[in-house]
């Protein structure tokens, strides 16, 4: 069954992203993180490039060619196909498709209402599908 895992309060969503993703890659794991735009996906991708000057974390567009075997993936919100089923990264304010395929699902959320509402809905989706469910603090990387 999928676990879920809700971090809360990111200030800069997109650096934690990177730096989760950073860290299942040197596991030897893969991930698709999902967009909810193409201009997200595309500051993903560069960021992605240039969060760590001295590591490399191989990634590509959900409709590469390469996608099957390039560890991460970024998917924008409303694909639901998808090459890996280990780890998923939700960027978006929607439900991602096909998330029940993933071993875990990491939630990342805003501090603005306007990100908080939504992932409240995801959450209460979530616990009635029974799915094992976790929240962190982004900022004080703590459990709540």
């Amino acid at each position: 069954m999928t676990s879920v895992h809700f971090y809360h309060n990111a200030k800069d969503p997109l650096g934690l992203v990177c730096e989760l993703v950073g860290n299942a890659h040197r596991s030897g794991r893969k991930a698709v993180v999902v967009s909810p735009d193409t201009a997200l996906a595309q500051q993903l991708d560069h960021r992605l490039w240039t969060a760590d000057p001295g590591s490399f974390i191989p990634h590509v567009m959900n409709d590469s060619p390469l996608a099957a075997e390039t560890p991460i993936i970024i998917a924008l919100a409303g694909e639901k196909e998808w090459q890996h089923t280990d780890l998923l990264f939700n960027l978006a304010t929607e439900l991602p498709a096909a998330c029940e395929r993933f071993r875990m699902l990491i939630e990342i959320v805003g501090p603005g209402e306007s990100e908080r509402a939504p992932a409240r809905a995801r959450w209460r989706h979530y616990k009635q599908q029974q799915f094992p469910l976790k929240a962190f603090d982004a900022e004080r990387r703590m459990a709540l």
